[in-house]
């Protein structure tokens, strides 16, 4: 009786928390972009101490509290976009799973939320959210424009640029596939911090990361970029938009995870020569700063995946 009271007596407790940072995600201005973040962290603790079940529960109790304060719109945004991700980092932390498993399953919880989230936005509130951020783009240019012209800019410069919006959203628009999952993995990096920071504080561990030098993917991003580049001709030549759409994503996603591996390559090449911090930092820099470099280290990172140049670096003599 007394074990059923005190996770009853905490499980209100955490709803309480959840429910104040709900309320500072929503009300403090610019912090209210970093709470909300932490705001599901109370069910990760729940998910550990009492059980997915009872933090279910616990997360539509503090949702339907929020209805109170904020109305059911607000509150079911955050819910839906958050709250799946902080349940999955308990599930996983429950089950004793490692960094690297505990990330997978909370990107792609993340990526889950996205779409709900998107799919909330759409037939609930009505607001598309390519059109809303195509739209805001849009805006955004047009102002700089006339921010250029009050400037002094030459007009003709102003009408070069103007000319090259439509061809840049185009591509954007093409891209969303992509930007969701990034936003996915920007909301699954953040939380994953969130919740180690506050987890420390009450003296649960989460598991480290191997070290960066070490981060290697599977080889099946190789061939994705290899299918993409076919997918991209057979597409163009054949005028086959949704092909050519997929492809364009397909070689974008593959790039990004060539380029990650490409630049652990490189820490591992610094680990093995000695190289100093400083030294380190310039290389990034200078791979960031030069796009035909950037590409260079993607495509290294993903042929490393097939070639592994770390075993070779290891028994070159």
């Amino acid at each position: 009786m007394n074990t059923k009271t005190g996770s009853t007596v905490e499980g209100g407790l955490l709803i309480a928390v959840s429910l104040l940072l709900g309320l500072a995600s929503i009300y403090l201005p610019v912090l209210g972009a970093v709470v909300e973040f932490f705001w599901a962290v109370p069910f990760t603790v729940l998910v550990i101490r009492h059980g997915l079940s009872r933090a279910i529960t616990a997360l539509v109790a503090s949702t339907l509290l929020m209805f109170l304060f904020v109305g059911p719109v607000l509150a079911l945004r955050l819910s839906i976009a958050f709250g799946p991700i902080g349940l999955a980092i308990g599930y996983c932390l429950q089950r004793k799973f490692n960094a690297v498993q505990i990330f997978i399953v909370t990107l792609g919880a993340a990526f889950a939320a996205q779409v709900l989230s998107m799919a909330f936005l759409f037939f609930v509130m009505d607001i598309d959210f390519v059109d809303t951020q195509v739209t805001m783009m849009r805006e955004a240019f047009k102002d700089s424009f006339v921010l250029y012209s009050e400037m002094g800019v030459d007009q003709a410069t102003i009408e070069q640029a103007r000319a090259s919006v439509e061809p840049t959203l185009s591509t954007m628009i093409m891209l969303m596939p992509t930007i969701v999952v990034l936003m996915a993995l920007v909301n699954a990096l953040v939380s994953y911090w969130a919740s180690k920071k506050i987890l420390r504080k009450l003296d649960v561990s989460m598991p480290e990361f191997p070290p960066f030098a070490e981060w290697r993917f599977p080889i099946g991003f190789l061939y994705l970029m290899g299918f993409a580049l076919v997918g991209m001709y057979w597409g163009s030549t054949r005028d086959i938009e949704l092909l050519s759409s997929m492809s364009i994503n397909a070689n974008v996603l593959a790039m990004l995870v060539g380029l990650i591996q490409g630049l652990s390559l490189i820490s591992f090449a610094a680990d093995r020569y000695h190289l100093s911090k400083l030294v380190r930092r310039m290389i990034y820099v200078v791979v960031f700063l030069n796009g035909l470099l950037l590409q260079a280290v993607a495509f290294t990172g993903l042929f490393d995946m097939y070639f592994d140049y770390r075993r070779r670096l290891t028994q070159k003599k």
